[in-house]
């Protein structure tokens, strides 16, 4: 990666707004691979230019402690989804455009190009919610060994999105994965036991979990099951 694609240090993230910390470049797979390895995320609207972020906080989990509360133990003892990894990002990532459209989404066609080609050439991962064979929730984002950086999540059905959500953390968990990135705290995510890290903390952690690998198949086209427990 030449000088002129690298980024400045975190450290020198505006504090308004948070985290702000570059503007311009592109969207290529060596440009965005290198922004989340240094705990970096592209956040813009079709009409900005390209805005490089890494807030002073970072919403984080460690996958194992997903937070499954009674109501979600009940939707999932029903047993009325059916959720796969990586059979349809494109299809994923189109809807979670869609369903912010609108209020604005910073999920722009480009975006959406750029990401399902990182998707091709195995960065990018999506895990779907299936209901009676019509896709009702996903969630997608960027594999980095055991770190995982959550982009965004949909739902066409009450508690799709959560279903994604918990089924990503207990495979991911499954295959040895450390750590969710969040990216920015919320309640919905808030719900699902996400928590904070100030951003030091977040990208010693990042840095070095980015460089364990993790378990084989993870990443697989493949059915998976939700822990029913």
């Amino acid at each position: 990666m030449s000088q002129h694609q690298a980024f400045p240090s975190p450290s020198h993230a505006l504090t308004n707004p948070d985290g702000l910390l570059a503007v311009g470049g592109d969207l290529s797979p060596q440009r965005l691979i290198m922004a989340y390895r240094q705990g970096i995320f592209p956040w813009f609207s079709q009409d900005e230019p390209i805005m490089w972020w890494s807030p002073s906080t970072r919403a984080t989990l460690p996958p194992q402690q997903v937070h499954i509360g009674r109501t979600m133990q009940r939707v999932i003892r029903q047993d009325k989804f059916e959720i796969t990894v990586n059979l349809a990002f494109n299809q994923v990532i189109a809807a979670c455009a869609d369903e912010r459209a609108s209020t604005g989404t910073w999920i722009t066609y480009g975006m959406q190009s750029a990401y399902c080609e990182l998707h091709r050439l195995g960065h990018a991962h999506s895990v779907e919610v299936w209901q009676q064979g019509n896709l009702v929730g996903g969630i997608y984002g960027i594999g980095l060994g055991q770190l995982f950086c959550g982009e965004s999540m949909f739902h066409r059905v009450t508690n799709a999105s959560k279903i994604a959500f918990i089924a990503l953390c207990q495979h991911f968990a499954k295959h040895g994965g450390a750590l969710i990135d969040a990216q920015i705290p919320n309640p919905h995510l808030t719900s699902l036991g996400v928590g904070s890290q100030p951003r030091a903390e977040f990208l010693a952690q990042a840095k070095k979990l980015s460089e364990q690998a993790i378990g084989a198949g993870c990443w697989t086209r493949q059915n998976i099951s939700l822990n029913r427990k």
